[in-house]
């Protein structure tokens, strides 16, 4: 590769690499598995603003301020409160969520910290007692396809940046 296009892919403030513009055919393969992801979820029953919970509680765990960004303003596009965006990491200890959604973040955290086997377990029985086949698989795609996405933007650095008034 050149060192053209070298500088034009790396992130300007360091040595990062935009991994979307890099890699654009593999970027768009995973945002082709996000549209199936969101049309499998649909077709199961879950609506927008179940997935937009599961796509914010992921990226709460992984730390990613750009998915945090994109998936606030999607949720609140969608009709989700900001109080309960604003308790969303300490859902347990609150009773704004449904048995639905709290089943559902309850998967998102398992798929996302798969280690903890104990974890998984519980999500899984919780699951079961208010969620079907379809559903429990939609919910666990949403949460392995926004892992990915979380992925890409850390480790490209994606930035936050102000938007300007309308």
């Amino acid at each position: 590769m050149s060192e053209t296009v070298q500088v034009v892919a790396a992130d300007r403030a360091g040595d990062r690499i935009y991994l979307d513009q890099q890699s654009p055919a593999a970027y768009q393969a995973l945002v082709k598995a996000a549209d199936a992801v969101r049309a499998t979820a649909a077709e199961a029953g879950l609506d927008r603003i179940l997935l937009e919970l599961v796509n914010l509680r992921v990226s709460q765990l992984n730390g990613c301020a750009f998915c945090l960004d994109v998936h606030t303003r999607a949720a609140l596009r969608a009709g989700e409160t900001t109080r309960r965006l604003g308790v969303l990491a300490a859902w347990r200890d609150t009773e704004l969520f449904t048995a639905r959604e709290r089943a559902a973040l309850a998967l998102a955290e398992a798929t996302t910290h798969p280690a903890d086997a104990l974890a998984q377990e519980r999500a899984c029985a919780q699951a079961r007692e208010v969620l079907d086949d379809d559903e429990i698989s939609a919910a666990i795609w949403a949460a392995i396809t926004i892992n990915a996405f979380n992925r890409v933007s850390i480790l490209s650095k994606h930035p936050v940046r102000e938007t300007p008034a309308r």
